[in-house]
């Protein structure tokens, strides 16, 4: 049996999951707004330690939620709704009203085109401070070049996934804030298409949980780690490459002014051999993790020939 989804009727059964940590006067009003445009989801509230009324309003809006015995964090929120969600299509979004829930069709209209991930990629002037449209903007840019692909918003938390394909990476996930770009990393890395839905984000209701210096040098740190996991080379590389030359000009310029080869000159040409081999070690690595993923991802387009 079809149901309609913002216009987009489809026969897959579909969970829309929302992590939440003290945001009763934002599920107020957004639980309401969703279970008017799509009846037929089922939607579960992932409750990471609350201390207000979330859990609360859930029930009287006789959503699912699902609680934990303390904080937890925003990506192990995911996780548990991951876990628990029925539908074989996931939607995930914040619980502080940035998202409007009408975009959600668009999003699962890419699904519906073959895509396995769709992103709500936020318009620019929509959603944040000057500063924290740069800090994205780096990281997308970033991203871009580790995975070879454009991606135009890598920190977003709106997206809609197939859910046998995102619970193959849940082991990946960190239980920080950092849960967008570990999977549309991943994802990428595995071959699944991603696409990328312009939409506006509205202000958030409540205060943001995020740290801005603490959470962005570990959105920076954990870029680096999958960007060394999804592409050493792209990594080791330019690394590798730079110790090089370094060495060679030190080398010229010791040449030129003592007559000879010092030590230090060696040092970075071997620091630069070493970094190359442990950027071929990491590619094997690489390789090897995702052997299983890109055999199961070999299955699925067999059968669907079939």
């Amino acid at each position: 049996m079809s149901s309609l989804f913002g216009g987009w009727r489809t026969k897959e059964r579909i969970s829309i999951v929302l992590p939440a940590r003290n945001e009763a006067p934002g599920l107020e009003r957004l639980l309401p707004e969703l279970r008017r445009l799509y009846p037929g989801a089922e939607i579960v509230v992932v409750d990471d330690g609350s201390t207000d009324d979330t859990a609360a309003v859930c029930r009287a809006n006789e959503v699912r939620v699902v609680s934990h015995p303390y904080s937890m964090g925003n990506g192990a929120a995911i996780k548990t709704g991951a876990r628990v969600a029925k539908g074989d299509l996931i939607v995930f979004l914040d619980a502080d009203g940035q998202h409007d829930p009408a975009d959600i069709g668009r999003l699962l209209e890419r699904l519906d085109e073959g895509y396995e991930m769709a992103v709500g990629a936020r318009v620019v002037g929509t959603h944040a401070s000057t500063g924290r449209r740069v800090a994205n903007a780096l990281y997308n840019r970033l991203a871009s070049f580790m995975t070879g692909y454009r991606i135009e918003d890598l920190t977003s938390g709106f997206r809609a996934v197939r859910a046998r394909h995102f619970r193959k990476f849940l082991y990946l996930l960190p239980n920080g804030f950092s849960y967008p770009t570990t999977s549309t990393m991943a994802f990428f890395r595995s071959g699944l298409p991603v696409a990328y839905v312009s939409v506006r984000s509205h202000r958030r209701e409540g205060e943001s949980k995020i740290r801005w210096f603490h959470d962005g040098v570990r959105f920076l740190v954990i870029i680096l780690k999958i960007g060394a996991l999804f592409s050493p080379m792209r990594l080791f590389l330019p690394v590798s490459a730079g110790l090089f030359g370094i060495g060679l000009l030190y080398y010229g310029y010791t040449f030129l002014t003592q007559g000879r080869f010092t030590n230090m000159g060696a040092v970075l040409v071997l620091a630069s051999l070493f970094t190359f081999l442990m950027g071929l070690v990491s590619e094997q690595v690489s390789s090897l993790h995702y052997k299983a993923a890109d055999t199961d991802q070999r299955r699925t387009v067999r059968e669907a020939a079939e």
